[in-house]
């Protein structure tokens, strides 16, 4: 039997819980190619001859540990050839900026020095999309030294020269000029700095609207009260930190950052009603710590909900944000994404609306208002047909998911669409019948997408075969019941089923490397009487569970349903507003979650156009 440690949800809601050890694997399907790249590429010409490499899980940045998969190609453990490091690192802790291209490349800047990233030059590592920093960290000074499993990167902290401050409009500009680059390290409404700074300078800092704190070489920085979180970039030219704050950021003193604390309108649920539990259990020879929320939605005032962005699906925030936006008190992060582009790899349907297409015949959850959780695999299959009786399938709604063939998009996608492959055409529906054509051109620039309207792309080669004015007629059916649930959203693998382990992650289209390996996860299941969210993580320093094993954990608990969600550092809980798991221990951004939402609450979603209401039911 596994050993079993309870801790009872009285004392987590009084003590912080600890940071915890987030991902979004692609599909490892076929997928368009790419447009044209250059001749040659940086990360090509260090791949031309053969090198040692070496890989590895955990990192030290100036002293500090975390855990994050690396690699290192070169002999020279000071000196790397190649250094592949994940973007959620390079963002979260090192202070890279990144801005995505349409042919899929990825500019990075860092104090002033940029990198741009080919596709084929971003690859996998672990459950994360890693780039290639060697060139970029060599140039600001950090020096690079690999122990083993660690990766130890350190670079001299810089003394703050001068602060400055100038009201923007929306907010509020701190500029900090330094004397070199640094380490910046973001969480949740704050920033943490290598940096000399003079106590002269931390009460000008708090003049600005700033609480900092500093223990000699790190600085801390936070927006005051429950402001939202700010905005960190760097600049070179001189070297620069610029912080963007809300408009009503007032005088902060120096006060340190404190945890933020729970919203009481959960405290008061949590008991018999909702239940908050810590377990830390073995398997297969690893210690993995779970939390989990349960409840009965039959009976409860709160019930589930997406949560997703208000502007359409294309995009990230955290998960603090999606949780504040729609009033979650309990919120954990949901499918599959894009990190790259940003883009959703599955289904999303809110108050029965499709926000975004299942694809892959890949696990769902779906639910009815008050109701327990349903699972299942699914798929949503449609067709366009002419008035000659001709008719093509739709392989995907409002995807990242890009293959060739034709797909449709609506305005629940954003504002507008962009192409996400070389050489697609178009053409815009509205009441039936074709408005207009679309040429490649026009895509990769970018259309509106308009309410009532829905867009047909065509990729890799795919014709459109209809003029403008020609009748149309799209069919929409979703291949399981579990399709026309009011809610529904997507992951995968589907874990258990009626009590039995039903993992099959080939069918659903998971490579056999993320089937493998140990990781943070996130799992929405059911007991069959009570809704259960839950996050598993190592223990001690481990990887996490596989897919086996967290089958085999969700199984002892008594769960006799459960749907693998997205997991590494995308796994994320937050409990009335204080973020206690984060994947990996960095809040990672996110495209979609689950919400516990006071039933009559604030809590929604973006509206859907009536045409797109009619696809959908």
């Amino acid at each position: 039997m596994p050993r079993t440690l309870s801790i009872t949800v009285a004392l987590l809601a009084l003590i912080g819980a600890p940071p915890v050890t987030r991902a979004a694997p692609p599909p490892t399907l076929p997928a368009l190619p790419e447009p044209q790249r250059p001749s040659q590429t940086l990360g090509e010409s260090l791949r031309m001859a053969p090198t040692a490499a070496a890989n590895g899980t955990q990192l030290l940045l100036n002293g500090r540990s975390q855990q994050a998969s690396w690699r290192w190609e070169g002999g020279d453990p000071r000196q790397p050839l190649a250094l592949w490091l994940p973007l959620e690192v390079l963002e979260g802790q090192l202070g890279f900026s990144r801005a995505s291209r349409a042919d899929g490349s990825l500019a990075l800047e860092w104090f002033g020095r940029e990198l741009v990233v080919a596709p084929a030059d971003q690859r996998s590592l672990a459950d994360e999309v890693a780039v290639d920093v060697a060139r970029i960290l060599r140039e600001a000074g950090v020096v690079a030294e690999r122990r083993g499993e660690v990766l130890d990167l350190r670079l001299p902290a810089p003394r703050l020269l001068q602060v400055r401050s100038s009201d923007q409009p929306g907010h509020r500009r701190v500029v900090l000029d330094l004397d070199g680059p640094t380490l910046v390290r973001s969480s949740e409404g704050g920033v943490q700095l290598g940096l000399l700074g003079r106590s002269d300078q931390l009460a000008l800092l708090g003049a600005r609207g700033l609480r900092s704190g500093s223990t000699g070489t790190e600085l801390s920085l936070a927006a005051p009260g429950r402001a939202a979180p700010m905005r960190v970039f760097t600049l070179g030219g001189p070297d620069r930190v610029v912080i963007d704050l809300p408009p009503d950021g007032g005088s902060a003193g120096t006060a340190p950052t404190q945890p933020a604390p729970i919203d009481p309108r959960l405290l008061s649920l949590l008991g018999p009603q909702l239940r908050w539990d810590q377990q830390v259990r073995s398997v297969g020879g690893s210690t993995v710590r779970i939390n989990s929320v349960s409840l009965d939605p039959r009976n409860s005032p709160l019930e589930l909900r997406t949560l997703s962005r208000p502007d359409g699906v294309v995009g990230l925030s955290s998960l603090a944000d999606l949780a504040m936006r729609q009033d979650a008190l309990v919120a954990i992060n949901g499918g599959y994404f894009n990190r790259v582009r940003r883009l959703p790899l599955g289904a999303l349907r809110d108050q029965s609306r499709w926000l975004s297409g299942p694809i892959l015949d890949r696990g769902v959850v779906a639910w009815e208002p008050r109701s327990l959780p349903r699972f299942g695999r699914l798929r949503l299959e449609e067709w366009i047909s002419d008035e000659r009786g001709r008719r093509w399938p739709l392989l995907t709604l409002n995807s990242g998911y890009v293959q060739r063939g034709l797909s449709r998009y609506t305005a629940e996608w954003g504002r507008a669409y962009q192409a996400l492959s070389a050489s697609e055409t178009g053409l815009v529906l509205a009441a039936g019948r074709v408005l207009r054509r679309l040429s490649s051109e026009e895509l990769t620039a970018g259309v509106r997408l308009q309410p009532e309207q829905i867009l047909v792309v065509a990729r890799g080669g795919a014709e459109l075969p209809w003029s403008e004015g020609e009748r149309l007629r799209l069919e929409s059916r979703p291949s399981d019941p579990l399709g026309n649930a009011s809610n529904v959203m997507g992951g995968g693998p589907l874990l258990l089923q009626n009590g039995r382990i039903v993992l099959n992650g080939s069918a659903e289209g998971f490579g056999a490397a993320f089937l493998r390996q140990g990781a943070p996860r996130t799992v929405v299941g059911s007991d069959g009487t009570r809704l259960w969210l839950v996050t598993l993580e190592g223990a001690g320093g481990g990887a996490g569970p596989t897919l086996d094993e967290t089958a085999r954990l969700l199984q002892q608990m008594g769960l006799v349903d459960a749907l693998n969600l997205d997991g590494g550092s995308s796994t994320g809980l937050v409990m009335g507003g204080s973020h206690r798991v984060k994947g990996r221990g960095v809040a990672g951004s996110v495209n979609n979650g689950l919400g516990l939402v006071p039933i009559g609450g604030t809590g929604g979603s973006s509206s859907l156009s009536p045409m797109s209401r009619r696809l959908a039911d």
